[in-house]
């Protein structure tokens, strides 16, 4: 009645609120969105710092910095990507740092030529594992023939290592020394190959 009577109309300023109000309400969701996501994984601890983890969208990399609103990844390209907690909240999260101990397993595939002795390749494969020192001794690398595949046997080295951010340089070492040693002992690695046959040849076209 007292805006009446001073001949103020409210109903333009009631709207105005409205419509502010709605407009801080959008801006503040994603912010309540990251406290809230952040107090979660504060309290959930899926992960902490110094664990290795991969996300759904591929990002993968240690995580150095776990806040309430963002939690920060050091990849390996040695660049820190800040990523909103309500993002990590909603994602499938792999820790790779997780579980009873921090060891992480590798796996290095190969293939070698049908007529190859299967028994010198295992052979092989376990003395390259050996050979690296930093490969856990327990658990104890392990060799298996898995397939026979299209163009040869197919083979797989099983080993543990100490950090999963060191798989990326310890399988390029793994993967040159079998190289190596397969050449050095005659060991034919496969390629694929494929057979033409032809059932006749065209007849050549008669001449005018």
């Amino acid at each position: 009645m007292i805006f009446s009577a001073w001949n103020i109309d409210m109903t333009a300023w009631l709207a105005s609120a409205g419509i502010a109000g709605i407009a801080v309400g959008f801006a503040a969701k994603d912010t309540l969105a990251n406290l809230f996501s952040g107090v979660f994984i504060l309290a959930d601890s899926p992960y902490k710092i110094g664990d290795y983890v991969v996300l759904d969208s591929g990002e993968r990399g240690k995580v150095t910095h776990i806040g309430i609103r963002s939690t920060r990844i050091l990849t390996r390209d040695d660049v820190e990507v800040t990523i909103p907690n309500a993002i990590m909240g909603n994602s499938r999260i792999v820790n790779e740092s997780g579980g009873p101990h921090e060891k992480y397993r590798v796996r290095v595939q190969v293939s070698v030529a049908y007529g190859s002795d299967i028994d010198r390749v295992k052979a092989v494969l376990m003395e390259v594992a050996q050979g690296c020192d930093q490969i856990c001794t327990d658990p104890e690398p392990r060799v298996r023939f898995r397939l026979f595949g299209p163009s040869g046997l197919d083979f797989e080295l099983l080993c543990w290592i100490d950090h999963p951010e060191l798989r990326g340089r310890i399988l390029e070492q793994l993967n040159s020394s079998v190289y190596k040693r397969f050449m050095a002992d005659s060991i034919e690695i496969p390629y694929t190959k494929q057979d033409l046959y032809i059932k006749e040849f065209p007849h050549p076209a008669a001449d005018d």
